[in-house]
């Protein structure tokens, strides 16, 4: 395996709770998957794990060099939980054509949060050496 890119984001869980207040829905819909959606709105507190989600999502648009936009979209990237608890990406749309396009065999993701922030790392890889 090579590495293609590597990502990293950080963001104050405040301002993603003032996001989701102020826009509620329409701001969840457009940056979360339903499946998303559903996984952090169980949660206590909800703005923690949608940070942590789109701290993810930000990552991996740096991983990929592309930023969010025709190649990558929000919704083409979901982080669901394996088994193990272990966060894990999915991609489909735009964001799986490109991987494809770039031999990206794997994208893989760490997540954590605090109190006042949450970060995460996306590492995306080609079979090639």
């Amino acid at each position: 395996m090579s590495v293609f890119g590597i990502g990293i984001d950080v963001v104050e869980i405040d301002r993603i709770e003032r996001l989701l207040d102020k826009y509620g829905g329409r701001f969840a819909a457009k940056v979360f998957t339903e499946t998303e959606r559903d996984y952090c709105e169980t949660a206590t507190r909800p703005a923690l794990h949608y940070a942590a989600r789109f701290c993810a999502k930000e990552a991996v648009a740096k991983a990929f060099g592309t930023g969010i936009g025709a190649d990558l979209g929000w919704l083409d990237m979901e982080v669901q939980r394996a088994a193990s608890g272990a966060p894990r990406l999915l991609l489909s749309g735009a964001g799986k054509r490109f991987a494809e396009s770039k031999g990206i065999v794997a994208v893989m993701i760490s997540l954590t949060h605090a109190a006042d922030y949450a970060a995460a790392n996306a590492l995306a890889v080609t079979a090639s050496t």
